[in-house]
């Protein structure tokens, strides 16, 4: 690991954990804000947030579930389910972490004022939460959940969003593929990507079987190309 554990203020009141990591050099770069899993920002999240720091950008990492069960916990912790449920207020209530980590983000100097919000699973709605009305310049999500009450959000939005999925993926059947497929097809600004024999949580090394080195690194390079095209 590289970067460190600060502590963001929220909006609301009180304060949260949040993993950032700096690239090296004074230059002015976008960021990227990881919005994880349930299992939050454990040592797959963190590695992550590295990877792009050292590609030049900066990487941020917020506790989302710090109202509840904080920090970051084992599979198979019981705790989990407490911590995203019920799943939709859970994910209303992360939008200002997001936010304020965004606040936080903009406040450093080697900032150029352009982020990306890259959503893991439960994370993954903040993919298009985030540019549609939290300030983000683009969003990318991964092995995204509960995706299809949130399609509505792509009505109006032109900012780039980047949605990749496994066709093994339990928690996007393939009626929730198969709308997102249709409604990139009318919209320039929506790119998803269906691969083939992939399960969910392909991006996390912890996860097991589900882990795919080469979907992961497809992922990346995505990625890094939203942030690319904010320099």
């Amino acid at each position: 690991m590289t970067g460190n554990h600060v502590k963001v203020s929220a909006s609301g009141g009180g304060e949260f954990d949040c993993y950032l990591s700096l690239p090296a050099g004074n230059y002015k770069s976008p960021a990227i804000v990881l919005a994880s899993a349930v299992h939050g920002v454990d040592i797959d999240i963190q590695n992550i947030a590295d990877e792009f720091a050292a590609a030049g950008y900066i990487a941020a990492a917020p506790d989302l579930f710090w109202r509840t069960v904080p920090g970051p916990l084992v599979r198979g912790d019981e705790r989990t389910g407490k911590r995203s449920q019920p799943r939709l207020p859970v994910i209303k209530t992360g939008e200002a972490d997001m936010a304020d980590t965004l606040a936080m983000v903009k406040k450093f100097s080697q900032h150029n004022g352009k982020t990306v919000a890259m959503g893991f699973c439960f994370g993954g709605p903040y993919a298009v939460l985030g540019p549609k009305r939290l300030g983000y310049d683009a969003g990318i999500g991964c092995h995204s959940t509960q995706m299809m009450d949130f399609i509505q959000e792509f009505d109006g939005l032109v900012k780039p969003v980047c949605l990749i999925w496994g066709d093994e993926d339990h928690a996007a059947p393939p009626e929730v593929r198969t709308a997102y497929l249709d409604k990139a097809r009318a919209l320039s600004n929506l790119e998803v990507h269906v691969f083939p024999g992939i399960q969910h949580g392909y991006m996390m090394p912890g996860g097991g079987a589900a882990y795919s080195a080469e979907t992961r690194k497809l992922s990346m390079e995505k990625a890094l190309g939203l942030l690319k095209a904010l320099k």
